[in-house]
Formats: structure tokens, C-alpha cells, sequence
């Protein structure tokens, strides 16, 4: 039997900034912008809800409906979330009763449709897209997380102004922003679109958060719209800063418990994987830099959308029985990102892909390849790596060795535990 490296488990020290109440922090926030010099009595005011697992983000919605309750609106919220869902309205909407946004908890109205209200053409030539009901609303309220985009890189990423273009898009608008992106720049693009849609679509204000590396809320901000775009140039600095990392420079083989689109738009993040630019390696000055990559699970909220397999070279072969193809290339294709559905090599085992690693990691010897284990991109405060990192970890003060050195804890099928939280300590997963 391969002799395979030792691993012990690790916790990362993050100076992390945290909002202690969310729903306060919204009404507050809303409160500085006066909207009531706007939304008037009977007012109905569309609420975006969209596809990411966002920390806190029905309780942030549900202090959006409340406040815009007491100022006599009528508010209603629509899934904003381009193609996600299948394309569907039922699949969407369902997405957004999956975090906890249901009609009873938001105490207000859920209205999904994938219809949308072509609102002008823009300067490059292309229809603009607006949500049906959104379109049909007296003023619209956009919330959405700031953060990099998993693909495109600016001032300007992924937050409320990309939510304006992709989310309230739809199916229709996602499927011509990206093409048009293609032929320009996802710079350019989400500026055209978005100046059309601030300007004839009735947005009164934004609801921003940005998350800390624990993937907890560590700011909430209500925007007027016309600071959307200075001020989410602000605040996507401010979300690299806090954004969790891998914290070695090189990894020949990355273990990830679970991806999915509550995760990150490509399913595990790119920034965290180091893999904007190439779907199988790093580029440039990105890292870290990760030679092989296997993914062993899909998260339930996911539904089978496995955006960004492609990028692994391994999976298990539950995940490829788990992945909904049609929703996976539906998603896919609308994103201009093909080969993110594309297939790896799937094994029944752990053991079975570390055995196929061993062949193809050059020289180096089995028990001294650079693994690392994560549970999921936004969740890398704590991870398991192997015995070739030890003195790197002892030596640096924002790291800490926080269990023994211990053998690969394969059970008698060769397989991991589902978790990482799980191995060497045997604590339940939290």
C-alpha cells in the first residue's frame, strides 16, 4: 500500500470585523436615506432576493419588507438570479425558500417569473431586461452582497449593480449581457445596463453587505442610487480585504468537502481556489497555486447545479450522480462559461483518486505531497493539511496547529469523513 502523507488540522487567526444585529443595522441604514420622501402609502416596492448563500440574508430581506411596511409600501419580493433554478420561476422560487425566505417568515408576497419587460436598447445595441414584476412596481430595492466576481476582475465586480444587470435580467437578460460582454467588457457592460435601469426602472436604493472571513455579515450599508457605483468601488476593496484564503502559496492536491451555487457563483470560488483566469491553473501572481483539485460532495441547496465541476480535475462518483445536468448547462452556457459543466474524472473512493494523485504529482514522494482539506470555499478558518506544511504553520503567527499528527483517517471503504470539521477530533460537524 502507497505510503500517504500525515495531516493535522489548522486554525486560521483573522483580525474579523462582525455586525452584531442585522436587522438593526438594515433599519438603521434605510432609515439615513429617508425614503419616505419617496415611497408613499400604497406604493408596491420590489424587493431583489438572489441565488448565494449569503450570511444573514433572510433577516436582512425580512428588515427590508419591514421597514418599507412602515412607511405604508406594499413591499413584494422577486428572485433575482439571471438563469439560476433551471430557468424556471418554480425553480427560482424555490431557491429563495431555501434560505429561509418564505412568504410567512418575510410577511410579504413572493412573485417569480422568468417573463421580463425589454426597458430601452442599449448604447452597444442590445435589449435591456427587467423583471416583469419589478418593471410593473412603483420603485424597486436592490440588495445583494459585495464581493470579487469569480470571473471577471475591476473596479467594479460582483454586488448591486451586476444584481441590476444579471438578477433582475433574468434568463433573457443574462444570456445577452454575457454575450455582449464577450464583444466588450464586463466593465462596460454592467455601466450600460446599469445607467439604463437607474435611470427608467425606479430603483430608489441598495442594500449592501460584505462579509467577513468567517462568511458572516461584517457590514450592512443602504446606498442611494446615485452612489451605486462609488460606492461599491469602495466597498469591493473593502470585501478583498476581508475575503478568507488558502494560505500557502503552492498545493499539489485540494480536497473540497462540498460546492454549490449557495457557495459561489462557479460553484467554489475562484479567488479562494486561485483559478479566475484558467479553469486548471493559476495565472499570473494568482494563488494559491493548486495542481489538483477533487470535489467530494454537493451541497443540498445547490439542487444539482454543479457550475464549476469543470474545474476539478477529480470528483467522487456520488457527485456525478448528484449533478443535474440540464440545469448545470443551462447555467453554464447563459454564463459563457462552458467548460465550468464539464465532467472530471469521478472514483467511488477518497482513496482511489489519492492513489491516481500519487502517479501525477511528479517526483515527489507520496507522504510528502502538499494536501490540503477544506470543507467549502467560504469556510477555510479551520482545514486539515498535510505533514509538508508543519513547519511553515509553527512559524507563522496567523496560523495555529490545533491537533497532532494523524494518518489519513480512511474508513474501511476508503473513504474520508464527509467532513472536515469531522476528522481527526471526531467532533459533530457545526
Amino acid at each position: 500500500m502507497v505510503e500517504l502523507p500525515r495531516v493535522f488540522k489548522v486554525r486560521q487567526h483573522f483580525q474579523a470585523v462582525e455586525c452584531e444585529d442585522v436587522a438593526a443595522e438594515v433599519e438603521t441604514q434605510l432609515t439615513r436615506l429617508d425614503l419616505g420622501q419617496t415611497i408613499k402609502h400604497g406604493d408596491t416596492v420590489a424587493i431583489s432576493a438572489g441565488s448565494r448563500g449569503i450570511a444573514n440574508i433572510h433577516t436582512a430581506i425580512r428588515a427590508i419588507v419591514q421597514h418599507v411596511q412602515s412607511l405604508g409600501g406594499e413591499p413584494f419580493v422577486v428572485p433575482a438570479m439571471g438563469s439560476h433554478g433551471g430557468g424556471t420561476a418554480e425553480g427560482q422560487r424555490a431557491i429563495v425558500e431555501g434560505y429561509g425566505m418564505t412568504e410567512e417568515f418575510l410577511g410579504c408576497p413572493i412573485k417569480a417569473t422568468m417573463e421580463t419587460h425589454i426597458v430601452c436598447q442599449a448604447d452597444e445595441g442590445f435589449p435591456v431586461h427587467f423583471d416583469k414584476y419589478a418593471w410593473e412596481a412603483d420603485h424597486v430595492i436592490v440588495c445583494n452582497r459585495i464581493k470579487p466576481h469569480t470571473n471577471f476582475a475591476g473596479d467594479i465586480e460582483s454586488g448591486l449593480m451586476k444584481m441590476m444587470l444579471i438578477g433582475l435580467g433574468k434568463h433573457n437578460g443574462a444570456k445577452i449581457y454575457h454575450r455582449a460582454i464577450n464583444d466588450y467588457s464586463f466593465g462596460q457592460i454592467v455601466r450600460s445596463v446599469a445607467k439604463e435601469v437607474l435611470d427608467k426602472c425606479g430603483v430608489v436604493a441598495g442594500v449592501a453587505l460584505v462579509e467577513n472571513q468567517f462568511d458572516h455579515t461584517a457590514l450592512v450599508e443602504a446606498v442611494a442610487p446615485d452612489d451605486f457605483e462609488s460606492r461599491e468601488k469602495e466597498l469591493l476593496l473593502l470585501a478583498k480585504q476581508y475575503m478568507p484564503s488558502i494560505p500557502f502559496e503552492e498545493v499539489q492536491f485540494l480536497a473540497i468537502d462540498e460546492m454549490g451555487k449557495d457557495i459561489s457563483g462557479s460553484g467554489m470560488d475562484t479567488n479562494v481556489i486561485g483559478r479566475k483566469y484558467n479553469d486548471h491553473k493559476a495565472t499570473g501572481d494568482e494563488t494559491p497555486r493548486v495542481k489538483y483539485i477533487a470535489v467530494r460532495g454537493l451541497t443540498p441547496v445547490t439542487h444539482g447545479n454543479a457550475t464549476g465541476l469543470g474545474m476539478a480535475e477529480f470528483c467522487r462518483s456520488r457527485v456525478a450522480r448528484e449533478v443535474d445536468q440540464k440545469i448545470t448547462r443551462i447555467n453554464c452556457i447563459t454564463g459563457g462559461h462552458i467548460t465550468a459543466a464539464m465532467s472530471p474524472l469521478d472514483y467511488e473512493t477518497d482513496y482511489e483518486i489519492f492513489d491516481v494523485v500519487t502517479q501525477s504529482v511528479g517526483l515527489t514522494e507520496p507522504q510528502d505531497i502538499r494536501f490540503v482539506w477544506i470543507r467549502n470555499t467560504l469556510d477555510v478558518a479551520e482545514f486539515i493539511c498535510s505533514e509538508a506544511y508543519l513547519s511553515q504553520v509553527q512559524q507563522r503567527e496567523d496560523l495555529e496547529q490545533i491537533s497532532e499528527l494523524h494518518e489519513l483517517p480512511f474508513d474501511q471503504e476508503g473513504n474520508l469523513p464527509d467532513f472536515v470539521q469531522q476528522a481527526l477530533t471526531g467532533e459533530p460537524d457545526l
